[in-house]
């Protein structure tokens, strides 16, 4: 069998049976795999209007197309679910070596409905699944779940777990592996806190059968010395992702203070963050080995973790800044929410409206006893904390005028540290991302590199000019990202590797249909997987649409439109509501939508067909247990 046809386990926590089958070819060469084949099974399954943290929400873990081969930095999987954050479509991506331990251990993807009665952990291996009591593991965090289940089970076990905040149904719990590697966004976690189920975990004993394995080989060393040779990454494997903070800084669009100022410390400096760096290390088949393994005890920061729990929450001292990302990650909460949420609490105590009989103490930026003490409150719903565990629905606890200070877009709070009222394409990309105020989905960062006009025509279809703080034809540079974003996570790379994340120089989507020509024998043309993104791309529109998202849920914070930024480079700017409508307008019209952001009949018509498609079940189990 081809790498691409790996097991599908349906698994039903609420009466203990897993079906065992295959996802149809079909389904693979229309919407690839990882995040492509989640959407089309969230959109299959889900209910319109489902309570989040209900036994109804459907859970997905999916391993991209490539994930678990030679393919470099092939570590990721996506991790899906109706968001209890936002209450609109909830989708994660995860690195680490989970993902290729799933596939080893004979699964592409767990597709999980219902809610067990006690806690329970999932056991894969050799093509089997097995639902397995977790009284033991309830209650510990990310660390000591993961610590306790290797004890019993060996350590050559990968694990997927959540914490007590998980447990606990805080909105924005995380799916972590590893000490750091956090499937951060949406609340996926909170997700698996209401099925009952603590982890799910993998031993892979089996080899991935491929289509041409010398093919692979060879295809993996050139890419592997093409991507060696990229100054990109070279910096990345030195200093990590910490060397974006001082160019944001530098150039004052750096969120601080929950935006209300746009620059700080040098402290968060990369050099600085370098003296506690133990060493780099990696994900499953990296290349890059941009991970800081610190001498605190943990690993990070990541530029948005330093930049949100240092400067946004006026934190300086880079100890201190470390300590938090150590904190966040072994409580297995969004750091980016964490960071966002906080300042928006501490912003309004000052304007006086949310007070003291709700916060049971002052609140204030700069105070690290304070923040740490909130983070811990969040995360075990204690006094204070337990209003913060809501993040943006806390509206309803802190009232109407409180929205004009939260710095979130479709109820999911900013992930990027870099203050998008200078860069008008990134402002555009977090607007109508689909999982909300997200960079990860379509951050057009070549906008930023001054590329030459010929570059620029031929990635965009045309010129678009290369001044980051015009307008015009900026949604064809979020149109692009988008759609090469997409093809990436469907194929389980990292985007650190893929061609316009970082640079216009590295693996493109030639690339990738050279790899899965060897890999799978499928075979995609680069326009095929263009279209591909494309589709996958609608169906989360669709998605969205369904629960009840329109044109004017494709906004920015009230900030961004209506006050300038203060200080350095940037000073004096801010978003225009008319070009941000132009651009709005542009971008549906490129992704062929509506003016009010419907899709088009014939897209409709092509999702519900492809959705008609029955699972072929070819296996069943009973009793919680897989085929024997």
């Amino acid at each position: 069998m081809y790498i691409s046809q790996g097991k599908l386990a349906l698994v039903n926590l609420s009466s203990g049976k897993v079906t065992i089958t295959f996802t149809p070819r079909q389904l693979i060469e229309k919407y690839l795999g990882g995040r492509g084949l989640n959407m089309y099974y969230l959109h299959k399954l889900l209910k319109p209007g489902v309570d989040p943290l209900s036994p109804d929400n459907v859970l997905i873990f999916g391993a991209g197309l490539l994930t678990g081969t030679l393919a470099p930095n092939s570590s990721r999987i996506n991790i899906t679910a109706k968001s209890p954050e936002s209450g609109i479509l909830g989708d994660a991506n995860i690195g680490g070596f989970f993902g290729a331990e799933m596939r080893l251990a004979g699964f592409d993807r767990l597709i999980i409905i219902g809610k067990a009665q006690a806690p329970v952990y999932l056991y894969l291996e050799d093509s089997k699944l097995e639902i397995r009591p977790a009284d033991q593991y309830w209650g510990y965090n990310v660390n000591d779940t993961q610590k306790l289940l290797r004890q019993n089970l060996g350590s050559d076990i990968q694990v997927a777990c959540i914490s007590r905040a998980g447990e606990k149904l805080v909105r924005m719990a995380c799916v972590m592996t590893g000490i750091k590697n956090a499937a951060g966004r949406g609340g996926m976690g909170a997700v698996m806190g209401s099925k009952n189920l603590k982890a799910v975990v993998a031993r892979g004993n089996q080899g991935l059968a491929v289509h041409d394995a010398s093919g692979l080989f060879q295809t993996r060393l050139e890419l592997q010395k093409h991507l060696q040779n990229s100054k990109i990454c070279q910096v990345l494997g030195k200093v990590g992702t910490p060397l974006l903070y001082e160019n944001s800084n530098r150039l004052g669009a750096m969120r601080t203070h929950n935006n209300q100022l746009n620059s700080f410390s040098d402290n968060l400096n990369a050099s600085e963050v370098e003296k506690f760096t133990e060493k780099m290390v990696s994900c499953y088949n990296c290349v890059v080995h941009c991970r800081h393994r610190n001498t605190l005890g943990g690993e990070g920061p990541e530029y948005s973790t330093l930049a949100l729990l240092g400067s946004n929450c006026g934190i300086a001292d880079t100890a201190q800044v470390i300590e938090l990302n150590n904190l966040v990650n072994d409580l297995g909460l969004d750091s980016s929410s964490t960071g966002t949420i906080i300042p928006w609490a501490i912003e309004l105590y000052q304007r006086g409206i949310i007070n003291h009989s709700q916060t049971g103490r002052p609140l204030e930026f700069g105070n690290f006893e304070l923040i740490k003490s909130l983070i811990e409150d969040l995360a075990e719903r204690r006094d204070f904390g337990n209003l913060l565990a809501e993040s943006t629905q806390a509206v309803k606890y802190f009232g109407e005028q409180s929205k004009d200070y939260l710095i979130a877009v479709k109820g999911l709070p900013q992930s990027d540290p870099h203050d998008v009222r200078y860069i008008k394409s990134f402002a555009l990309g977090i607007a109508v991302a689909s999982r909300g105020a997200d960079h990860l989905r379509n951050r057009p960062t070549l906008d930023i590199l001054n590329l030459p006009k010929k570059l620029r025509e031929s990635l965009y279809g045309s010129d678009v000019s290369s001044d980051p703080t015009a307008y015009d034809n900026k949604e064809k540079t979020v149109y692009y990202h988008e759609n090469v974003y997409a093809i990436t996570d469907c194929m389980g790379i990292c985007k650190f590797v893929c061609h316009s994340f970082n640079s216009p120089h590295l693996l493109k989507p030639g690339h990738f249909s050279t790899l899965i020509k060897d890999a799978t024998g499928l075979e995609f043309t680069q326009e095929d997987l263009f279209e591909a993104s494309k589709r996958v791309i609608d169906l989360e529109r669709k998605i969205n649409l369904r629960e009840g998202i329109t044109r004017a849920d494709d906004t920015l914070p009230k900030r961004y439109f209506e006050d300038e930024m203060p200080a350095g480079i940037t000073k004096g700017h801010k978003i225009s509501r008319e070009e941000f409508a132009q651009m709005l307008t542009g971008y549906y019209h490129l992704r062929n939508w509506d003016q009010d952001g419907q899709l088009a009949p014939e897209k409709v018509a092509e999702i519900e067909e492809l959705a008609a498609i029955d699972l072929e079940v070819t296996e069943f189990g009973t009793n919680g247990r897989g085929p024997a």
